[in-house]
Order: structure tokens, then sequence, then C-alpha cells
């Protein structure tokens, strides 16, 4: 039976990586070297190869048609909003060249996806340049300088699975909660400050265990879990990374004793529709709607736009986030034309747009502020959770405590 299992795990991986390729053959150009006419161009710097890949290409396609759209239907009059992109590869040292080469080219403004971000802070303050991330950690954000987000950090994030644990715990003893992900920037990132939240609010943390991106085998970690009683635990990492963990835990009968969890992304459809009833229950921390919810104005046009631009619509679960990280782009774009003009926008105008942002709620997806002690732009934090299959809301909208390393 395991020669089957991991027979079959296999086909899924493969199949994964050939899907991103061929999605990734229609997906728009890289990076170009010269600015032309009156452009504003963001540089978006995204692990598009290499272990995370699977789960990048979704926002990565929400952003550009989002840009798209923009200047086809909204627009700055005389104005082009430009996306270009080079792949990390899930290298710092690609992370860094990609980087230079935006700011030699004079790039207002620098968006990465999953790639190294920590290592950029230093060098978007030196060079003046605003750079808005979907990976953030407490070091990123905190002390606030020239980095920017749409939500709050993945330890903040687990700040509230804690308190929505908490609040549901029906045992005699403190629950018992795990990390487990990656030995990596993405999976370690919650942990300290998580942890220290956790324990403050009654919870038994128990040692991190670690995986890899996409895990073969992870029988001996679910073991310890068992042996250790654990009550939850709560993956630190990508999809990618959960779909191996939650069909061991089935095949292992842990799925009655073990309650999993883990960061927005893991909770998507692909998940989902792969590994069935072993996703029933599974909750995450979401700071915008189930990519499922059309009732919010956000989530229509963004599932109208990839029917119009990709000609279907794939919703994995998250793209709000880059929705939301888009729309407020362009609109410190817009900003700073209005205060500049266009041919004198650059990486301080930008900064000087966002931070000016307040209580902006682009279609819906949850309102963004800038604070001059805060960069993350909103802690908005709601639990869902699987529930016959689809993902549901079993919390209500909440504020995310502050946790500053």
């Amino acid at each position: 039976m395991r020669a089957k299992t991991s027979g079959r795990r296999g086909c899924v991986v493969v199949a994964v990586v050939v899907a991103t390729i061929l999605l990734f053959s229609c997906a728009p150009g890289p990076a170009e070297t010269q600015k032309k006419g009156n452009v504003l161009e963001i540089g978006l710097i995204a692990d598009l190869t290499g272990g995370a890949s699977a789960a990048v290409y979704q926002p990565f396609m929400v952003l550009d048609n989002y840009v798209r759209y923009f200047n086809e239907e909204e627009g700055i009059p005389g104005v082009k909003v430009q996306l270009s992109w080079v792949d990390s590869a899930r290298s710092t040292a690609k992370t860094v060249s990609a980087y230079r080469a935006f700011v030699a080219q004079g790039v207002p403004i620098i968006v990465t996806i999953c790639a190294e971000t920590q290592t950029l802070k230093p060098m978007c303050a030196r060079d003046e340049v605003p750079l808005l991330t979907f990976s953030i950690s407490e070091g990123t954000v905190y002390p606030p300088g020239w980095v920017y987000t749409v939500f709050p950090t993945d330890a903040e994030k687990f700040a509230v699975v804690c308190d929505w644990i908490v609040a549901n715990w029906k045992g005699e003893r403190a629950p018992r909660v795990c990390f487990m992900g990656p030995d990596s920037f993405l999976g370690r990132e919650p942990e300290a400050q998580g942890s220290k939240y956790a324990e403050s609010v009654g919870i038994e943390m128990l040692p991190m265990e670690i995986v890899d991106y996409v895990p073969i085998d992870v029988t001996p970690q679910l073991l310890r879990l068992k042996d250790r009683e654990a009550d939850y635990v709560y993956l630190s990492s990508l999809w990618t990374t959960a779909l191996p963990i939650l069909k061991d835990a089935e095949r292992l009968g842990l799925l009655d004793q073990i309650h999993f969890s883990g960061y927005e992304n893991t909770q998507c459809t692909s998940m989902i529709e792969v590994v069935g009833p072993a996703a029933e229950g599974y909750f995450a921390p979401r700071v915008v709607p189930w990519g499922g919810e059309e009732d919010i104005p956000g989530v229509k046009l963004m599932r109208d736009l990839m029917t119009a631009y990709q000609g279907k619509v794939q919703v994995e679960g998250d793209e709000g986030n880059p929705m939301r990280a888009a729309s407020v782009i362009c609109e410190a774009f817009r900003r700073a034309v209005d205060e500049l003009g266009c041919e004198n926008v650059d990486g301080v105008g930008v900064r000087a747009a966002l931070d000016s942002i307040k209580d902006f709620d682009p279609y819906g997806l949850g309102p963004i502020t800038y604070l001059p002690d805060d960069h993350t732009g909103s802690k908005r934090v709601r639990i869902y959770q699987v529930s016959g299959g689809k993902v549901v809301p079993v919390s209500e909208w909440q504020d995310a405590p502050t946790l500053r390393p």
C-alpha cells in the first residue's frame, strides 16, 4: 500500500509542475529594459519556478489581470501602468539581482511574492524605493520603513487562530498546538511571536516539526505529534506542503485526533479537491473574503477578469490579496501623478502617496490604512473552515493584535 501511495503522490507533484510550466507559457512577459513614454512600472519579483511556484501562479495572474483592467477601464489620464516581472526561483541572489535591475531602470515600486524580502528591506531604504510584499515577517514591517503590505504578519494572524482555539476548547487541560513547516523564512516566521502569544492565552506549544516544501513522507513527524498528544497542527507553509501532510494524517488515522489549520494559502481549491474528505474541518485565518463569495464586489470583479483575460475562472481562494494590493498600488500611482505629474513620480513620491492612504477599501475587499508606525495596512482577520467540501466563515471579522519583535 505504501508504494501505491507514493506513486499517487508522485503523479500529483509531476502534474503540478507540468501545469505550472504550461500556465506560465501564457503569462505576461518578463521585465523590459527601458521605460517608454508616460509609463509607471511595477517591478514584480516572484518565485515563478522552484518549490513555491505552483502557489505563486494565481496571485501573479491576478496582479496582471487587474493592471490590464485598470488601464482599460479606470486608468490615469495619459498614463499607462505596466507590470514587469523577474523569476527569483527561490534564490536570494536572483532576488537581489532583480531588485538592482529594477532600481537601475527607475522603477518606483517593487512587489515580491514568496521572494526573500528581509534582505531587500535595508536596500529599499538606501535606494528610496517602496516595496509591497506578500512575504512578510515582523522584521520586514517592524520597525516600519520602505516595506508595505496589505495584511497582518503571519504571527498576528496565528494569534487570531489561538483566540479561536481557546474560545472553542472543551478539554480540561490546555490545548496543545504545534507549528509544522519548512526550515525557511516562510516556515519559521510566526514561531517566536506566535508561540509567545499562544502561551499568554493558555495554549501549550509543542516543538516545531520541520518538513520539506513538497514532503514525500511525514510519518515520523506525525507519529511524534501523536505521542505528544497534539490537539492542533498549524501548517506554516503553502498548499503544496499541506496536501501530502493531510494525506499522511489520513493514512495514519490521525484526523479524528488532531485538528489541522494553516496559512491562508493552504486552504485552497487545489488542496481541497485533491485530499477530499481529509480536508474536512481544516481552518485558516483569512484576511480577505473567500474566492467564492461573489456577493463581494471585489471577488466578482476578480472572477470576471479571469474569464475575460484567462478564458476561465480558476479560484484557489486567496486571490483577494493580490487584487487588493494591485488596487492599492494603482491608487498610490494616481495620487502621486496628481501631486507630481507622471514625469516626476519616483520612489519617494509613491511612498508619500502610500502614506496618504486611509480607509481605502478596494471593491469591498477590506479597508487599507497606512500609519507612521504600522505599514501592514490592515489587521482584519476572519476564520474560515472547510465544511461539506466548502469553505465557510466560522467567526466574525476581528482585528489581530500587533506583535512587534
